[in-house]
């Protein structure tokens, strides 16, 4: 890990919280391992979340219709996008890997990390429809989610009232980190932090730390390559990885389930 560069992009307002824990033993940890560590301190930043036309310097090309993806992409081509957009697209250059520490807010990230997912990830810089999924742009980097809930972890269960915690983080890491073709490493999920007693607490930051020393060399989750998928036809499965499932007791992934019973963990933990 010695020489890595890790960039962490962190999504909390106060620095009394597990999540400001967990961000302060991810830089000792990483850098201890030899890492170069960069934090990305969202609210201290006070980082714009909203994807507006005032990412883009000079003249669009079309205010009367304004395609954010569209302008922000000749805006990257032209060295026309805002600095704070620029600066991260440096530290997303740079990174082997980037973690997203955060508290998670309706099933997903809060709003400023969105904001920095939407402006940051720009179409020709992140992804084209021609580089996405394992032929994407970030194929050699790595990216992991590491957040806290509200609810325990029986709650995000199969049978759980907030439902598989597995099916949640599904639109996060293939809709997001996987379509810009990070390889991604298993989250890493602190369960409900606020409802278990300190050392509970304690144990879990010294879990993480454990895990910290040899992050980098884990095997990534498992997604559907994109040559499975048939261009012709829509982006359908092709036919043939659809007969080497046909005797599978689980579907391909959580998103590709082809009506059988998911595969367990799929989202969760690496190799299955």
């Amino acid at each position: 890990m010695a020489g890595k560069n890790v960039l962490i992009v962190y999504a909390h307002q106060s620095a009394g919280s597990f999540n400001a824990a967990a961000k302060d033993a991810s830089v000792e940890q990483l850098t201890a391992e030899g890492c170069n560590v960069v934090v990305s301190d969202l609210y201290a930043m006070k980082f714009k979340a909203a994807a507006t036309e005032e990412d883009v310097t000079g003249e669009v090309k079309d205010s009367k219709h304004f395609k954010y993806g569209e302008e922000t992409m000749v805006a990257w081509k032209e060295s026309r996008l805002s600095a704070d957009i620029v600066e991260e697209h440096k530290k997303v250059t740079e990174a082997d890997l980037i973690i997203f520490q955060f508290p998670m807010y309706w099933f997903s990230v809060p709003a400023i990390m969105k904001g920095w997912i939407d402006r940051v990830l720009t179409q020709g810089f992140a992804f084209t429809s021609e580089k996405r999924y394992s032929q994407g742009l970030f194929k050699e980097k790595r990216a992991m989610l590491s957040f806290t809930t509200g609810s325990n972890e029986a709650m995000f269960s199969s049978n759980g009232i907030n439902g598989d915690m597995n099916v949640t983080l599904w639109p996060l890491q293939n809709g997001i980190l996987y379509y810009c073709g990070f390889q991604v490493l298993a989250p890493q999920i602190f369960w409900a932090p606020p409802h278990i007693p300190s050392d509970a607490r304690d144990t879990m930051l010294e879990g993480w730390r454990q895990r910290l020393k040899g992050l980098l060399s884990e095997t990534p989750l498992t997604f559907a390559p994109a040559d499975s998928f048939d261009t012709g036809s829509g982006f359908q499965l092709k036919k043939e990885v659809k007969e080497q499932q046909a005797k599978a007791p689980f579907g391909l992934t959580v998103g590709h389930h082809l009506g059988k019973p998911l595969p367990p963990n799929n989202q969760i933990k690496a190799g299955v």
